[in-house]
């Protein structure tokens, strides 16, 4: 295990994978709470037009991703807002929108082109460059700041944006944020995860963690403690297996969401007696019972 880090591009592929596992789950909790657990799927598809751009433009593609899925998921708030069309409509025309405009530019783009994008679609430890190691290292920052400088605002919005509004929260600013910081996460994991993948990493943690935690807190740091545990075995599977590590991640992911569950049937039934014998006795005055991670409503960060 420790001759991996003998080699540079394990170095720079198994750092990318510890800020992918920390940022991917720390966007995903807040997507989990709005029921909007596949947006990092349609908005991979978006950003498969930003890198077919950087392709054809001959520039950094990790950068053009941004953008580009960055005006996506803008978009799709957007309309989510002021059109008639429903949310699930509105990341449905994001998907197809974002697939259609990324093989039309990609066939396009010189020639060797469609090659490289498996990379991006699947990932690849060996193509993590010096130059894409800063962009990953810089992004994920300012995912991180987002999703835990405004946990509360966010919890707040996601949780339930009428009362949020009545508190003053600027939720409108809040949710293009959010949105916004949701496309910088797929664009920092796709060279590690892929952009058909990525999705995976950002609810399959949280998923996890809901089954033995409860409160925000809590499944926040478990998550991301699965997230990275996840993408670093993951990209060492691959480095060993020889396989592309956005699936050895999303599969060594599904695996700990299989196993905390059977683990947490226990847990789960003891809770269940706890609160039926609380519901059968007398509460006393004030008190109110906390509901768990895994339901609707966790406990405020």
């Amino acid at each position: 295990m420790i001759e991996l880090l003998d080699y540079p591009f394990m170095q720079r592929a198994l750092l990318a994978a510890l800020l992918v596992g920390i940022a991917a789950p720390a966007v995903g909790i807040y997507l989990v709470q709005r029921r909007q657990a596949i947006m990092g799927d349609g908005i991979g598809h978006v950003a498969l037009t930003g890198v077919a751009l950087g392709f054809l433009l001959s520039s950094n593609p990790v950068w053009t991703a941004v953008l580009v899925s960055s005006l996506g998921a803008v978009a799709m708030e957007l309309v989510r807002w002021y059109g008639k069309a429903r949310g699930d409509i509105a990341l449905a025309m994001l998907f197809y929108g974002g697939m259609a405009g990324g093989v039309m530019i990609i066939n396009m783009a010189p020639g060797g082109s469609t090659g490289k994008l498996n990379t991006f679609l699947f990932g690849s430890i060996t193509t993590v460059s010096v130059e894409d190691l800063g962009a990953i290292v810089v992004l994920s920052m300012f995912v991180l700041a987002v999703c835990l400088g405004l946990r509360r605002q966010l919890f707040a919005v996601c949780q339930d944006e009428e009362f949020a509004r009545v508190t003053g929260l600027p939720v409108r600013l809040l949710n293009l944020l959010l949105a916004v910081t949701a496309a910088v996460t797929v664009t920092v994991s796709m060279r590690v995860v892929g952009l058909l993948l990525i999705s995976a990493l950002m609810v399959i943690p949280v998923a996890a963690a809901q089954q033995v935690t409860r409160g925000f807190a809590a499944t926040l740091a478990a998550s991301i403690g699965v997230g990275v545990a996840v993408a670093l075995s993951g990209t060492v599977v691959s480095y060993h297996a020889d396989v592309p590590p956005g699936a050895s991640i999303v599969l060594l992911a599904i695996a700990v969401f299989a196993l905390v569950t059977l683990a947490a049937v226990p847990l789960t039934r003891r809770r269940a007696r706890i609160a039926a014998r609380q519901e059968s006795a007398e509460p006393a005055d004030g008190v109110v019972l906390e509901k768990t991670a895994s339901g609707s409503t966790p406990s405020a960060p």
